[in-house]
């Protein structure tokens, strides 16, 4: 039997922490160890208990849930998912800055909840479908590539200089990575097996020095690996 996924609960509400608690302790692959109502606990609870994933909210007295995210991840003590609401893109993009690895809306169905731990803790990322789009349109569009510039099909000579690194298979997995598919739908895509899409997107990650498949969907946009103007889904693991 594998051994349980251990989670934090960080919100300033306890029937919040509750709600979460009694739908999270229900499984059997995640074990709630602890709660925190503010940033500065979560951080000291994070470095005692060690929880594999962090469910952060935002607002939240003596220390807010951006600059606990960004202690917790900078001390690589455990993977945080940032509980959001739809129309505060500020919080989501200050989130990702600080190193979350996903974004939930506070609202999400309960299997939502449990889906978003079990992707983050096995090591992907995740952004509620709602958020996924502004935030690749925000990133991208505030970069130093041309967000006027027309759709390019880019050849081998063309393509932007950072890619270059990666092999023309890489770039594949990088585009399809971008586009929103699975590991299981890109080895559907390319016919190969799982594990191999695994390694490639892992050297890929190696190469370009990205944290998780939400800065490799950002980096596909930024370098125009995916011509502006076509719709990103959900990145998923």
């Amino acid at each position: 039997m594998s051994v349980p996924t251990r989670v934090l609960l960080v919100d300033d509400q306890k029937l919040v922490r509750s709600g979460f608690s009694l739908i999270l302790s229900v499984e059997d692959d995640i074990d709630v160890v602890g709660e925190a109502s503010d940033g500065a606990e979560a951080v000291r609870l994070t470095r005692e208990l060690r929880p594999d994933v962090v469910l952060m909210d935002v607002q939240m007295p003596v220390l807010d849930g951006i600059e606990a995210t960004r202690r917790i991840v900078s001390e690589d003590l455990a993977k945080v998912v940032i509980l959001t609401t739809f129309d505060r893109d500020d919080y989501v993009f200050a989130g990702l800055a600080a190193g979350a690895s996903g974004f939930l809306l506070k609202n999400a169905e309960a299997d939502h909840l449990i889906a978003a731990v079990r992707v983050v803790a096995d090591g992907h990322a995740l952004l509620a479908p709602e958020v996924t789009r502004r935030v690749i349109e925000q990133m991208t569009t505030t970069s130093s590539v041309d967000a006027s510039a027309p759709p390019r099909n880019l050849g081998p000579a063309a393509r932007h200089p950072r890619l270059h690194v990666l092999t023309p298979r890489e770039l594949e997995v990088l585009s399809l990575v971008g586009r929103g598919l699975s590991n299981t739908e890109i080895a559907g895509r390319l016919f190969v097996g799982e594990a191999t899409v695994k390694t490639h997107l892992s050297n890929v990650f190696a190469k370009l020095h990205l944290r998780d498949r939400v800065q490799a969907v950002v980096l596909a946009y930024e370098t125009g690996l995916i011509p502006r103007g076509e719709p990103a889904d959900q990145p998923r693991g």
